[in-house]
């Protein structure tokens, strides 16, 4: 029989398939292929072909804009919000509605075309990591953002529109829905059982064993037993932490080990499926910082979400955490 398993912190349901569980070969994943981009904006020696930079860890001897560069930071081309102006929040009618304003940023994570970021030496997906961290600080202190949302799409089923390895930046100047209904969960089992809920998933996750992945002395990756996604995988930090831009170096360089492993799993796996990884971080200056914890979502892209997905907000989930978990670690 399907079970029906329900999400502690937002409250969703899933209902996932334990009868006929779906295995790798079940999926029709499209390997992701390199094809090659003739004028590649993010490409090595082609920095004029992008905005200004806003940030770059680049040789000591070379000048902003030029080759050089290690991981850079340029404005999206087309931001989907705008940074000049004012935020001008106003009524229509009924309806509320303010200027887009907000950051866009594309974060270039490797001047080579053809890698993955699993595919980058440990050194080099933190510094990544790194200018993730950066971008955070410095935008926290604009004062029109309130949140900011770090992500990365891998191949089109994803969303990228650029193959070139790369994650995106948006600062907002409000919390999302989806943001604020995982806060108000966190806050409410917090205020009922003054414990943190990621914390409880931690050592749950760890005395069962059976979805955990990887772990290093500050990282856990596993399957999460409520995950929407076949494959899903979540890496959270063991020691509590709100904002992901107050880990410090060590935790970087442990996090940048947990990442590489846990994607390169999934990429062997899988057959290099396409992906996204979302960060979850608290808002700024989040007042309730006790019960919440950051963490990353990665989420391969087997399955499209469809009329009942939409309609009900439940999600079938065609292979269970715990069958994922296992094959992932017997690959």
């Amino acid at each position: 029989m399907p079970e029906l398993r329900k999400d502690p912190i937002v409250g969703r349901w899933v209902i996932v398939n334990t009868e006929n569980p779906r295995t790798p070969r079940d999926y029709e994943i499209i390997p992701h292929e390199w094809k090659g981009e003739k004028d590649c904006p993010f490409c090595y020696g082609n920095e004029y072909m992008t905005p200004p930079e806003i940030e770059a860890i680049r040789d000591e001897n070379s000048a902003p804009n030029t080759p050089g560069w290690k991981v850079r930071v340029v404005p999206n081309k087309f931001p989907a919000l705008r940074i000049e102006g004012d935020l001008d929040k106003r009524p229509e009618g009924m309806y509320d509605m303010c200027n887009g304003i907000g950051a866009h940023e594309v974060i270039i994570d490797t001047p080579y075309h053809y890698k993955d970021i699993c595919e980058l030496t440990s050194e080099e997906i933190f510094l990544v990591l790194s200018v993730y961290k950066s971008r955070m600080v410095d935008l926290k202190n604009d004062k029109r953002f309130k949140f900011i949302l770090l992500f990365k799409n891998v191949g089109e089923l994803a969303g990228a529109s650029l193959e070139h390895p790369h994650s995106q930046l948006i600062a907002l100047p409000m919390i999302p829905k989806n943001v604020k209904e995982e806060l108000d969960g966190s806050k409410h089992f917090f205020h009922y059982h003054e414990r943190c809920i990621f914390c409880d998933i931690i050592n749950q996750e760890r005395s069962e064993s059976e979805r955990v992945l990887f772990e290093n002395q500050d990282f856990i990756s596993f399957c999460p037993f409520f995950g929407r996604f076949p494959f899903e995988v979540w890496i959270l930090p063991k020691k509590h932490m709100a904002e992901f831009q107050n880990v410090c170096e060590s935790q970087l360089r442990a996090l940048a080990e947990i990442l590489k492993a846990t994607l390169l799993r999934l990429k062997k796996v899988l057959s290099s499926p396409d992906y996204n990884y979302i960060i979850h971080t608290a808002p700024f200056d989040y007042e309730f910082c006790e019960s919440y914890h950051w963490h990353i979502e990665i989420m391969p892209k087997l399955i499209r979400p469809a009329g009942f997905e939409w309609g009900s907000g439940f999600y079938i989930v065609p292979t269970p955490p715990e069958l994922a978990a296992k094959i992932l670690k017997n690959e």
